[in-house]
């Protein structure tokens, strides 16, 4: 009974295990569908918003490109004012290149002589084609110009040098290019490297990607990728460059999705303008067309097989095949790849042997760099700001044509670095800053402007930002509101040189004195201006009212807020060397006002225009007055405080200008003009502490040193109407004979001049030491 009842519980127990497993087997299908089910929901949610992400970035504006900056252009022509120096120096700013000067973009030099292949360009007012030019300098003067290549003309433009940009937050820089007008040789040999089937797959190419895998592993590290040219558009356009699974996961995906959406061709052109090639300090060299002009200094239409096959070979590594840090390295790349365009088809053995033979041809600086003028591009941007919005500037790829002068702008940096060293030792030397703003004295164009004893630096920024007393820089308008009432003052009044003091309600009192301390009693007011007498600047002051001494100012462009209180009548006004150099502006155009500028034309980066900045003029001041002022400033140079100018400018170059200092020489100024220019220097310490130095023995020499070096005319001012010339005695405030004692030859506003006149013996005798005097003068 007992066998048979435990044979027959056997039986029961196998179904059970049975079903058992087969339950757990249902149950992990069904989590296993339900989880695939839950992850293809996911996967096409991902995907679409993958889609999304592609189609949105691709769709709308593709490329954030900056805004470029560029100099005014340089004119050739018989006669224009260049010295060899500085032209050698404008070709290379503008990635001229010196070789036979027979390529486009390269000049030959032989002494004076320069033969020069233009690039062409295309400016807001038309197409300059490329011209090969030949020309001499002698005396810093163009003579024999003439075109020996090339449409003719009498009157040629460089392409201008690009001096900056106004870069995207993320710092990328790129010139855009079309796939039609890239040289075809270079995508042919960009697929032949990098991608052979790239019209043929649809974003990734799993068996590229199984060789690299075997090749990865047998290697022990990686050593071949497997991307196509779509993955690597995909990973630089929207992916960041972390090797993980879920980055390469997504790279597929968006490849795949890039591809369904657009042409190969648009996708290639992508490709071009986007691949990463280099760095230039902050800024990245993004495309070809940028990594042409950086590394070659050409157009990319003007690449030969050699260099084509450079930038193609960078791509698989751009630091590491850097042309001017490893040339050897970068040779071997550039030769494989040469022999890949060869196994390829693309050239033949002997095209392939000559491109091997080569050098790399890169040139020895790069083309573009950072902004080379930190300070001018300031300025720049803050003129954009009245029309145009940061992120446009940053995006738009506007085209802004400057007035910088490149010439000018080394002139005023090389005077600034080495004149500075000179004027202090010690702490103070040490300490010592310096700003030079240089315009055109017609035009208001601001032709180079230094920020600091480091041009280079992209900081603080003292032409601008530096508001500091201008001292004696503000006797000029307190004479010019004074010499406006000619019925009261003349050139030939005599003004109180004396001391005084002023009481004042709160019973506070002020007591002015001359830098010197010394008093001269009455002087003829164009002496007390060349002299910088500070005595009888307070006096005049007072006497016209300092409210009307600050209508003056607010007239010629002072806008910050002024005090009433007497001692702005000796400087205490804060300006920035730019605001100085604008109120002076009107001084040297004879009263007429020209808003300062740095831009001429804003276009955008097809060229159409978009902004032209047309000289303004505003008369603020009657030129006659003006002109009897600019005769007391030229005496400041002959006789006053500025004749140290001429240790270092030719005397027979007529100048005009002011000197400033303020209490110990905490700020040293000269601002002063010649025929063609208008130059305001500034020398003191950050800390406003002292430094010793008058306007005379700190600003004066930068100025000097600055004038010395650039090619001008003379100042020689049209005598305005109701203005005219008298021989004067001014110690008898009398007219008197050209060569009687005391003699002096002053302008009048008519009417104003002495009715009484006093003469002297000896008329023929003195007559005649006049002729003999004049012939050796």
């Amino acid at each position: 009974m007992k066998k048979n009842s435990s044979s027959a519980k056997k039986p029961n127990k196998k179904p059970q295990k049975k079903n058992a497993g087969n339950g757990r087997r249902s149950w992990f299908w069904k989590l296993f569908m339900r989880v695939s089910a839950i992850g293809l929901v996911l996967l096409a949610c991902w995907m679409v918003y993958l889609d999304a992400v592609v189609t949105s970035r691709f769709e709308g504006r593709r490329f954030e490109v900056p805004s470029r900056v560029y100099a005014r252009p340089l004119e050739l022509y018989d006669g224009a004012g260049v010295s060899s120096g500085a032209l050698e120096r404008e070709l290379t700013l503008a990635g001229y290149r010196k070789g036979d000067g027979v390529k486009p973009g390269s000049y030959r030099r032989n002494g004076g002589h320069f033969i020069i292949s233009t690039r062409g360009f295309r400016f807001p007012d038309g197409n300059e084609p490329r011209r090969r030019l030949s020309l001499n300098i002698y005396g810093d003067r163009i003579q024999g110009f003439s075109v020996s290549s090339g449409d003719n003309a009498a009157i040629v433009r460089l392409e201008p040098a690009r001096i900056g940009g106004i870069y995207p937050a993320h710092k990328e820089d790129r010139i855009l290019v079309r796939l039609e007008e890239v040289p075809e040789l270079l995508p042919q040999a960009l697929m032949a490297v990098e991608d052979r089937n790239f019209y043929n797959h649809f974003g990734i190419a799993p068996a590229s990607i199984g060789r690299a895998m075997l090749a990865n592993m047998r290697a022990g590290q990686i050593v071949q990728g497997g991307s196509t040219l779509t993955q690597q558009l995909v990973k630089n356009f929207f992916l960041t460059r972390d090797q993980t699974l879920l980055r390469k996961g997504n790279e597929a995906l968006m490849s795949i999705l890039l591809e369904w959406h657009y042409e190969k061709d648009d996708i290639l052109e992508t490709y071009l303008n986007e691949v990463y090639l280099g760095q230039a300090g902050t800024r990245s060299i993004n495309g070809f067309g940028l990594a042409s002009q950086f590394y070659f200094g050409e157009s990319l239409k003007d690449l030969g097989v050699h260099q084509t096959a450079l930038l193609v070979g960078m791509v698989k590594g751009p630091s590491y095949y850097n042309p001017r840090r490893h040339p050897e390295r970068a040779t071997q790349r550039r030769n494989l790849v040469i022999s890949e365009m060869e196994d390829a088809g693309l050239i033949d053995s002997a095209k392939a042997a000559r491109a091997r033979g080569l050098s790399l041809g890169v040139s020895a600086k790069p083309s573009y760099s950072e902004n080379r003028y930190p300070a001018y591009i300031d300025l720049v941007r803050r003129h954009l700001a009245r029309d145009y919005k940061e992120a446009d500037l940053r995006s738009d790829g506007l085209r802004i044509f400057t007035t910088l002068n490149p010439a000018i702008q080394y002139a005023a940096e090389y005077a600034v670095t080495d004149t500075l060293p000179r004027l202090a030792s010690g702490d103070v030397g040490k300490a010592l800053e310096a700003t030079l703003v240089v315009t055109a004295k017609d035009s208001g164009e601001v032709l180079a402007l230094v920020g600091g004893k480091d041009p280079q630096f992209a900081g603080f920024n003292r032409a601008l930002d530096a508001n500091r007393p201008i001292g004696s820089l503000i006797k000029p308008f307190t004479y010019l509101t004074a010499l406006e009432q000619p019925d009261r003052y003349t050139l030939m009044t005599p003004v109180l040189d004396k001391s005084f003091t002023l009481e004042f309600d709160d019973g506070r009192r002020w007591q002015p004195k001359n830098y010197s301390g010394e008093e001269r009693g009455e002087v003829p007011l164009h002496r007390a201006l060349s002299k910088s007498y500070n005595l009888p600047a307070v006096r005049v002051g007072l006497d016209v009212g300092v409210p009307a001494v600050i209508k003056t100012l607010r007239a010629f462009g002072v806008a910050t807020p002024i005090s009433e209180y007497p001692s702005m009548l000796l400087g205490s006004v804060a300006m920035s060397p730019v605001t100085v150099a604008q109120i002076y502006q009107g001084l040297a155009t004879s009263g007429f006002n020209t808003p300062l500028r740095t831009i001429r034309e804003v276009t955008d980066s097809a060229g159409g225009a978009l902004s032209r900045y047309s000289l303004e003029v505003d008369q603020v001041a009657d030129p006659a007055a003006v002109h009897l002022l600019q005769y007391a400033m030229q005496e400041t140079m002959q006789e006053g405080t500025g004749r140290s100018a001429y240790y270092s400018v030719p005397k027979e170059l007529t100048l005009a200008g002011k000197t400033g200092t303020t209490d110990d020489g905490r700020d040293s100024w000269f601002a002063g003009f010649s025929g063609d220019l208008l130059a305001v220097a500034w020398v003191g310490r950050d800390d406003n502490g002292p430094t010793a130095l008058t306007g005379a023995t700190g600003a004066l020499p930068v100025w000097s040193r600055f004038m010395a070096q650039v090619p001008q005319h003379g100042f020689s001012p049209v005598i305005p109407d109701g203005v005219s010339y008298h021989w004067v005695n001014p110690e008898k405030q009398a007219l008197t004979d050209e060569y009687c004692d005391n003699a002096r030859l002053l302008p009048f506003i008519s009417g104003s001049e002495p009715t009484q006149k006093v003469s002297c013996s000896g008329t023929l005798e003195r007559k005649i030491r006049g002729w003999f005097e004049g012939l050796f003068q």
